[in-house]
């Protein structure tokens, strides 16, 4: 199935767009490289999705995996060249986050109460 690709928000979605990519994406940007470690530090996601949307940015090739012939085997991500690349974009997400968290933590609290 052809998808339209002409818009550059589509396009960034079709590779970030998931429950937890940017989160992967900053977690190995961070120094956590590895799906056990990955999973760890973001609550609420499974292992399971994690290595589902590890599997998709690595065909994108945001993220490279190296991997250990040893018993148990170790594998590890890093960003590639593109992949840093959201980077930038990353960080004013983030900072937009911080800037209007209250703001967010209040309504999902008055939308708690109504239900």
């Amino acid at each position: 199935m052809d998808e339209e690709l002409d818009c550059g928000i589509r396009v960034a979605f079709k590779i970030f767009g998931g429950k937890w990519k940017l989160c992967i994406i900053d977690a190995i940007r961070r120094g956590i490289v590895r799906p056990v470690d990955i999973y760890k530090s973001i609550p609420n996601a499974t292992l399971r999705v994690i290595e589902m949307q590890l599997a998709e940015l690595l065909f994108y090739e945001v993220v490279e995996k190296r991997a250990e012939n040893t018993y148990p085997k170790k594998s590890e991500y890093r960003l590639t060249s593109f992949g840093q690349t959201i980077l930038p974009v990353l960080a004013q997400i983030d900072n937009w986050g911080s800037q209007y968290s209250d703001f967010v933590i209040q309504r999902q609290k008055e939308m708690l109460e109504t239900a």
